[in-house]
């Protein structure tokens, strides 16, 4: 999906209400800009502009279909990583070869493998973790929700994800790099993953990702470290060449601990 246009760099929401005064059939036509600007009584980062006609049918968005889940999200009713999972379906093909860097306990695995999987057998995931006892988690999850053969399209690999390279192949096209960044849920708090690891990985990311794919990072910001890490992926990302990156974030105004969904695609 080499053609994928996004068309906003940044969206930060402080009101609902003014959210829901806008069309959901408009919602991914969206382009935001950071110029500041006041409308019902609130402040917000982003002023809304019309990217396209109002005659034009939504379905030829790349993003048609995503409208329930953006609102849903906006309004604190879908959680960031069903937002990234939503954005995955549409730039993911069946056949593709994606990467989960930071498996946890596996439900990003088992969405990729959903998406990837079909009777060609050609799809496959790597899953890479530093904490073993993610992987164990990770292989549960996938032994109680997959049959053999889909079992067989994913390999969980026990390594730190700034060193993804040794285990995707060379000739590899890599379509998803996904990162959920912060400590394992139900593990251990102290345990988590830090800036300069996970600016490493995006680098190695970058250099893994086919045109047309996508480093889709969700960022947990309530913990020591937090927020010194979603500086690291800001930086990363600012850097990024607009002639080949559009990269997005989402962040709530009001909820300064909730999680950072950020996405760089790669035209």
């Amino acid at each position: 999906m080499s053609s994928l246009r996004f068309c906003f760099t940044s969206l930060t929401i402080c009101s609902p209400r003014t959210l829901l005064a806008i069309p959901p059939q408009r919602i991914n036509t969206f382009c935001c800009c950071a110029k500041p600007s006041r409308q019902n009584d609130f402040i917000s980062e982003a002023n809304a502009l019309q990217s396209s006609p109002p005659s034009a049918s939504p379905k030829h968005s790349p993003f048609f279909g995503m409208d329930d889940t953006l609102v849903s999200y906006l309004c604190g009713k879908k959680k960031a990583t069903d937002l990234a999972h939503m954005v995955w379906k549409h730039v993911v093909q069946k056949g593709d070869t994606v990467l989960d860097a930071t498996c946890g306990n596996g439900f990003d695995t088992l969405a990729m493998l959903n998406l990837v999987a079909d009777d060609s057998r050609k799809g496959y995931v790597f899953a890479l973790d530093i904490q073993k006892d993610a992987l164990d988690s990770t292989s549960i999850l996938l032994e109680e929700s997959l049959n053999l053969d889909e079992r067989q399209l994913v390999k969980l690999v026990n390594i730190c994800h700034s060193k993804m390279e040794e285990v995707v192949p060379r000739n590899a096209l890599v379509r998803l790099v996904a990162f959920n960044l912060g400590y394992l849920p139900g593990g251990k708090k102290e345990i988590i993953t830090r800036p300069e690891t996970t600016f490493l990985a995006l680098e190695a990311a970058e250099r893994i990702l086919m045109p047309g794919g996508l480093i889709s990072i969700v960022v947990y910001v309530g913990h020591p470290g937090g927020r010194e890490e979603l500086e690291a992926v800001e930086t990363f990302a600012a850097r990024m060449p607009v002639e080949n990156w559009i990269c997005c974030k989402l962040r709530m105004v009001n909820r300064p601990c909730a999680p950072v969904p950020i996405f760089l695609f790669r035209r």
